[in-house]
């Protein structure tokens, strides 16, 4: 039995962690610096979370052109998306603005490109990666 991961679900996964840690966890957890724990703003952390999803975007979204689709859509989407993550790290008082902009960027390119691959049955159970 050979198990199958869907690369786009991992990226849109990916995404929505970031939003929740980036958006939602300063206002659920302030208390956290208090015992020690600081990924609140922690730019290893920050950069790290950056890295992961453009590790898990890249993979997902070059395999899709290259073995099903050949449309560039979702890696565009994807790589404006990714610059608004990027640029959320530097434009302090608008951060929560690039960060929404990107995480639904993000989320729209991994969507875009895992319905391109559906539509050419990519992910049927008897297709060969």
């Amino acid at each position: 039995m050979q198990i199958k991961l869907n690369w786009d679900g991992v990226g849109i996964m990916t995404s929505i962690l970031c939003a929740i840690h980036c958006g939602f966890l300063p206002i659920v957890v302030p208390m956290l610096p208090l015992f020690g724990v600081n990924i609140v703003h922690n730019a290893f952390f920050e950069w790290g979370m950056i890295a992961l999803a453009f590790a898990v975007g890249i993979f997902s979204l070059v395999h899709g052109y290259i073995k099903h689709h050949q449309s560039f859509r979702p890696i565009c989407i994807f790589l404006i998306g990714f610059l608004f993550l990027v640029a959320k790290q530097f434009l302090i008082s608008i951060q929560y603005e690039c960060l929404a902009i990107a995480v639904v960027l993000i989320i729209s390119a991994h969507y875009l490109n895992y319905k391109y691959c559906t539509r050419n049955k990519c992910h049927s159970p008897h297709h060969k990666h």
